[in-house]
């Protein structure tokens, strides 16, 4: 595919997506330590520019704290790259093997994503499309995953799932996945877990840092195409 490139307090949804954690990531990184990781990141402009593009945002149905970098490895920084693929513009491609996920953009061109994976993740590969595209969701736990934990019975889809939060699974957005008419259970979405990202993580699907979900969710039209690998 690509060229280069957490109730038992951690639950994991649809068979395909992770939970976030009922604590949430803040912002208590140390300043200096901070702009140090920020000073490595040399595909950026400024470190002002890093800084904001993963600093709070307060203007959502849930405001959502700044990434703590310093969780982060820089290369796992949104950026914008160079990158040759035959795939058409809009086609997103996850990279399992590297944890990164595209968004092929024009003139050679696509945004990289950092993300982690859970067993979910690496299950599925193939092409599909993304079906649905929804902000804030709702978690539903699959049958499977009831049965296993039956204390998840109250999110069941009979009792309407998890309501939308900084601690549901799928984070501010989701992106669901289909393939031939049919869910895959993959999902893309978000976390406040960024020690996560680039992880191979207990359970889930791939988790982008909601600031990067929020992103790729902005940019990427409903029925694209999804390439995993």
């Amino acid at each position: 595919m690509g060229k280069k490139t957490l109730i038992s307090r951690r639950i994991f949804t649809s068979g395909a997506v992770s939970l976030l954690g009922l604590t949430i990531a803040g912002c208590s990184s140390n300043s200096s330590r901070q702009s140090t990781q920020l000073s490595k990141f040399s595909h950026a402009s400024s470190v002002s520019e890093i800084a904001s593009m993963y600093g709070p945002i307060k203007n959502e149905r849930f405001p959502i704290p700044a990434v703590p970098l310093k969780q982060v490895s820089s290369k796992y920084y949104r950026q914008q790259i160079s990158y040759k693929t035959k795939e058409k513009v809009g086609t997103v491609i996850v990279d399992t093997k590297n944890f990164y996920a595209y968004l092929v953009q024009e003139n050679g061109k696509a945004m990289r994503y950092g993300v982690g994976l859970g067993r979910a993740g690496f299950e599925w590969s193939g092409r599909a499309n993304i079906a649905w595209k929804r902000k804030w969701p709702t978690w539903t736990p699959p049958s499977e995953m009831i049965k296993r934990q039956p204390e998840l019975e109250k999110y069941s889809a009979a009792n309407g799932g998890m309501e939308p939060g900084l601690a549901n699974p799928l984070g501010a957005r989701a992106l669901y996945i289909f393939k031939n008419g049919k869910d895959t259970l993959y999902r893309l979405h978000g976390t406040s877990e960024a020690f996560s990202i680039g992880k191979a993580v207990s359970s889930g699907c791939v988790r982008f840092l909601n600031q990067d979900i929020i992103d790729l969710y902005r940019r990427v039209p409903s029925n694209s195409t999804i390439v995993v690998i």
